[in-house]
């Protein structure tokens, strides 16, 4: 198999997921998957290949930045890199016609393009894979060069091009298996929350590896509001967190006892997710995933800047179905208090969005995505 995708987690983990869930099947049978995944330098499926000792080669390629108005889309950044992709259609050709693939499966990002575009050269079939409820600019590039077009949400079937509905299969979004088997007693363990009330809801506040500052400065707004009604992990990035223990000393004992500020969470990430009884958080579709799967209330933070504004959707989608509490438009403590506030009130309430949320998940994702997998590399060996 040769993949590609990423630049960013949301294409990279679920491609990386579904290589690990189609060489364990393989394994089971006596079989082994050779792969090799097809990226560029300065993306992160570069450090993750490396990690994660995956053959990895790169080819060229460009970012097209969108703008609302047609002539910054001719600008000379994207003119330049538009000039990048015959060259990387070339590269991707060469290593696909050399290494003849039983099936290419494609994630997203700007490097998807040459290399699935090269799968449709060299009659290789070609699984695009799309992560959000929209599809991203890559992918929409790619749907009708695919054998098959795998959605994690059926709202996506409708953003399709005709020709590719008519091989669209939802599969969900992969999430890693650790994530779903994580143990609340752990967390309380591994980070010392004795001193939480667990007779209070607990809420986990992430704005990702990195934090976020809107989020954490709408959290250090309503602290002592919180904390007076829940339990608090806040992982609130590396770079924040001195200032926010700052402004947490002057906490009541009683008060910081229930809260933890960590810069990261690691390996701790399953327990402090089992743990939460409800979650605040941005809205990409990795992170959807994660919480659909798990069955998680969820207060979402949508990234305003993100491509497409695709975490706007992502959230609203959650929202409408009663499955999420969504900040959409101007996020205030005001804002972030009337959403999350009736969740930590009503038990039966937080309850009910949680069987929701879990209702959009699908905890089996990676398997469905390895059946098409499967299927699609026999049907091209047979023909």
């Amino acid at each position: 198999m040769v993949v590609t995708g990423g630049g960013t987690g949301g294409h990279t983990y679920p491609a990386l997921t579904a290589v690990r869930a189609l060489e364990r099947r393989l394994a089971a049978s006596g079989r082994e998957l050779e792969v090799l995944w097809v990226g560029t330098a300065a993306g992160l499926e570069a450090r993750v290949t490396a990690a994660e000792e995956i053959p990895f080669v790169t080819v060229a390629t460009g970012k097209i930045r969108r703008s609302s108005n047609p002539l910054k889309l001719a600008s000379p950044e994207n003119l330049r890199d538009m000039g990048r992709v015959p060259l990387g259609v070339a590269q991707a050709r060469r290593i696909v016609s050399e290494r003849q693939p039983d099936v290419v499966l494609a994630t997203g990002g700007y490097v998807a393009v040459p290399v699935g575009l090269a799968a449709r050269m060299c009659r290789r079939p070609l699984v695009v894979h799309e992560q959000t409820v929209r599809l991203g600019l890559a992918n929409r590039g790619l749907a009708r060069a695919a054998t098959v077009f795998a959605v994690s949400s059926p709202s996506t079937l409708g953003h399709l091009p005709e020709a590719a509905r008519q091989t669209a299969v939802v599969t969900g979004n992969p999430v890693r298996p650790e994530v779903l088997a994580g143990h609340a007693e752990k967390a309380v363990e591994a980070l010392g929350l004795h001193g939480f009330d667990r007779a209070l809801p607990t809420v986990y506040v992430t704005g990702g590896a990195q934090g976020s500052q809107q989020i954490n400065g709408l959290v250090r707004e309503l602290l002592p509001w919180l904390l007076t009604r829940a339990n608090l992990v806040h992982q609130c990035g590396p770079a924040n967190i001195d200032e926010l223990r700052r402004h947490a000393a002057g906490l009541p004992s009683h008060l910081a006892d229930r809260y933890l500020i960590t810069g990261f969470v690691g390996a701790e990430l399953p327990d402090v997710l089992a743990l939460a009884d409800v979650v605040i958080s941005r809205s990409g579709a990795g992170t959807i995933a994660e919480l659909t799967a798990l069955g998680k209330a969820a207060v979402f933070v949508p990234l305003a800047t993100s491509a497409g504004n695709e975490q706007e959707h992502n959230a609203r989608h959650l929202q409408e179905a009663g499955a999420a509490r969504a900040l959409l438009g101007r996020a205030t403590p005001d804002a972030l208090r009337e959403a999350v506030a009736p969740l930590l009130a009503d038990r039966a309430l937080r309850e009910d969005v949680a069987q929701r949320a879990r209702s959009h998940g699908r905890p089996d994702a990676a398997e469905r995505l390895v059946e098409v997998l499967l299927s699609v590399a026999v049907d091209g060996q047979r023909s």
